[in-house]
């Protein structure tokens, strides 16, 4: 399983005090407001962060660092990557996963029959949708509903699912 999560992009500068503009990465913006401390990976290289001020700037997150106190700073973070470790993840309710942890997963059918890797997941708004890619490369698109997902192992990093009556194989 993955150790970190990525929860967002710094994409600037925000004013001349070392603050940094944020994209986030998140369904819930305001995950922001508990974190203490972020790693930023640039260029394979993760560094730690104690976060010592958090403001909201049209769906950005503005970020001020501990020990970063200039936009010279600050510009030397632009495009990095901001991570959690997954402890310091949100706690996911019952059924919900994290991204990180489908993606790369096994899907088969509930027949046992190898469906493919889960590729990528599409939200839209109702349900997500997730993206399996067969062994010929065709990707099949499943609803992230309890009619067709019938079973998630992380541990075995298999995914179980119904074939219901519409879906294109």
């Amino acid at each position: 399983m993955q150790e970190y999560f990525e929860i967002g992009q710094i994409v600037n500068t925000f004013g001349i005090k070392g603050t940094v503009k944020v994209v986030p990465y998140t369904d819930d913006i305001t995950r922001f407001d508990n974190l203490k401390k972020v790693y930023v990976e640039i260029r394979k290289t993760k560094k730690q962060y104690e976060i010592e001020e958090v403001k909201y700037h049209k769906n950005m997150v503005l970020l001020k660092f501990k020990g970063i106190d200039k936009i010279e700073e600050a510009e030397l973070l632009r495009n990095g990557i901001l991570k959690v470790e997954r402890k310091d993840a949100i706690p996911l309710e019952e059924g919900s996963y994290y991204i990180a942890d489908l993606l790369g997963m096994s899907v088969y059918t509930d027949q046992n029959e190898l469906l493919g890797i889960m590729q990528d997941i599409y939200n839209t708004g109702s349900n997500d949708i997730y993206v399996v890619k067969n062994q010929e490369g065709k990707q099949i698109l499943l609803p992230a509903i309890k009619e067709v997902i019938k079973e998630v192992n992380l541990n075995e990093n298999k995914m179980i699912v119904h074939i219901i009556e519409g879906l294109e194989l």
